[in-house]
């Protein structure tokens, strides 16, 4: 059989209509079928490769860790370089009150730890999340989730669990002295890219703060430099009391991580210790990918065109077609009528050698996220085929 019957008969299916497109390496902000055909990747893998494909740092990182050693011990017991100085770089990287980083292995796997650390804290039992939102597959993270549709095959799920829409300014009243902690995509992604208001925040978090709830925001997504600074809640004013972050924190490695202050996460040491265990989390492979993604959004300062590459898409991207263009940066939405509108120029696009998508939960919208390292004539190479998949 060729690798496309092993896939459709021997690798487990998500739908019953995969993309099936076959990709024998990539490079930057471009992935290479077997035949050479080139496709400009204009979402990232979803929202992970910020730095683009096979960044030749990330890439040393990688290959220098290989010959020193691999898996060593379940996480937390030995003291490994790695995840040391991933750590350190990334509370540099954060406000003071951000001190401890828990590393696993998986954005759902981040949501899972911050939920239980909320809980485990507070001694409180009900959590807040939004309408629309998405957190991730697994159990706790499909409870937070805020759309019924990916939910009710798999109830009983997490009880006292509560949604509220987000942005809503009444809603912040639901918070009580019984709520453990609100989670909340700082950016609600596969919403459509929708952002909340600076005002919001700020009432969000004197609420929490009112209550005695943890704000846990979820960067899975919007974190590291996709909208334009390294941490999405920067452009807001405020501070959670748990990250939650993951996607395009490893450079194509999977990694993920929750982080509070050391107060709040040293619950896990007793009552029962060990209280919440990872055997692969911050692999030192991924650590070190992690920790060259960080000096590479740092020293090659990609965060300061992400704007200005945004604007830049969407000035080509014009058309009576397009309803509207939704951003925070990199993390974009572009809407159009219906789906039934945007899935044959979705098709068309990838014809033409334009990855793109749309979102979970707002189907009518083509999500664009690319590599930050995105230069503008590869934008304007792939804002023209878009056109002219549009036109077709």
């Amino acid at each position: 059989m060729n690798n496309r019957q092993i896939f459709l008969t021997h690798q487990a299916q998500t739908t019953d209509f995969p993309l099936m497109i076959e990709i024998e390496r990539a490079e930057g902000v471009y992935m290479y079928g077997p035949e050479g055909k080139s496709y400009i990747d204009l979402i990232s893998g979803i929202g992970v490769s910020n730095v683009g494909h096979r960044h030749p740092k990330v890439i040393a990182a990688i290959q220098n860790q290989l010959d020193k050693y691999l898996h060593l011990m379940v996480y937390g017991e030995y003291i490994q370089s790695p995840q040391t100085q991933l750590a350190k770089a990334i509370v540099e990287t954060l406000p003071p009150s951000l001190d401890n980083v828990y590393f696993v292995n998986s954005g759902s796997e981040a949501v899972e730890g911050a939920l239980k650390l909320a809980k485990r804290y507070t001694n409180r039992a009900q959590i807040i999340s939004c309408v629309n939102a998405y957190h991730g597959s697994s159990q706790g993270a499909l409870s937070v989730g805020g759309n019924e549709i990916f939910k009710r095959a798999y109830r009983p799920l997490l009880p006292g669990i509560t949604n509220v829409v987000y942005g809503s300014f009444t809603q912040l009243s639901l918070i009580t002295e019984n709520t453990a902690a609100v989670i909340m995509e700082t950016i609600q992604g596969e919403a459509g890219i929708m952002v909340a208001c600076k005002e919001y925040f700020k009432a969000l978090r004197n609420r929490c703060d009112e209550t005695g709830t943890l704000l846990i925001l979820d960067e899975i997504q919007a974190g590291f430099g996709r909208t334009g600074k390294f941490w999405a809640f920067e452009h807001f004013g405020i501070v959670p009391d748990i990250l939650v972050c993951a996607k395009g924190m490893g450079g194509g490695m999977p990694i993920g991580a929750f982080i509070a202050n050391k107060e709040v996460m040293s619950v896990f040491k007793d009552n029962p210790l060990l209280g919440h265990i990872t055997t692969f989390g911050g692999h030192p492979v991924s650590a070190v990918a992690s920790l060259a993604t960080i000096r590479v959004i740092q020293e090659e300062n990609l965060l300061e065109k992400v704007e200005q590459k945004a604007d830049l898409i969407k000035k080509l991207l014009v058309h009576p077609k397009i309803k509207g263009i939704r951003n925070k940066g990199l993390m974009m939405a572009v809407q159009f009528e219906s789906f039934e509108v945007l899935k044959p120029i979705i098709d068309k696009a990838i014809e033409l050698g334009v990855i793109t998508d749309w979102f979970l939960f707002c189907d009518d919208s083509m999500r664009i996220a690319p590599p930050l390292v995105i230069s503008e004539a590869e934008i304007e190479k792939a804002c023209e085929i878009i056109m002219e998949a549009i036109n077709c």
